[in-house]
């Protein structure tokens, strides 16, 4: 249940020699988590705070109840922060947000007369369909 398997384990190890991070140059702490989780939350540690000394970089992870799933959320976040940091556009995430930044822009003139053309059309098709010569009387 609170494991992480290896094959993650290795892909984050290899991302982290990448980017030329070391276990030496985090800072570890655990908290005590809030919310869900009931007894098992308030009662141990889950909560992992890691701080990347070199960059200043900190993260807190206690999305799940295991503290060894979080440690190794919470180093995968811290990861992906730095890697964004590094490789600045390059960056998977940083082209997540610059899919969705064009998603969310508006439409030209032309593209969104062109759409309600094709929805005037779709309806007008639809409407065809319902009808019934015997209503004609």
């Amino acid at each position: 249940m609170g494991t992480v398997s290896e094959a993650k384990r290795e892909t984050l190890k290899k991302k982290m020699r990448e980017l030329g991070v070391f276990e030496k140059d985090i800072e570890e702490k655990f908290i005590r988590s809030g919310g869900k989780g009931g007894q098992n939350v308030n009662k141990t540690s889950t909560c992992v705070y890691l701080k990347h000394k070199p960059s200043g970089l900190e993260v807190k992870c206690q999305r799940e109840r295991s503290q060894v799933q979080n440690r190794f959320l919470a180093r995968r976040i811290l990861v992906n922060k730095i890697e964004t940091l590094v490789m600045g556009k390059l960056s998977a995430e940083r082209k997540q947000i610059e899919k969705i930044k064009r998603q969310k822009r508006k439409r030209s003139k032309r593209a969104k007369e062109k759409m309600l053309e094709a929805k005037a059309k779709r309806s007008k098709k639809k409407r065809e369909r319902s009808y019934r010569p015997e209503e004609e009387e």
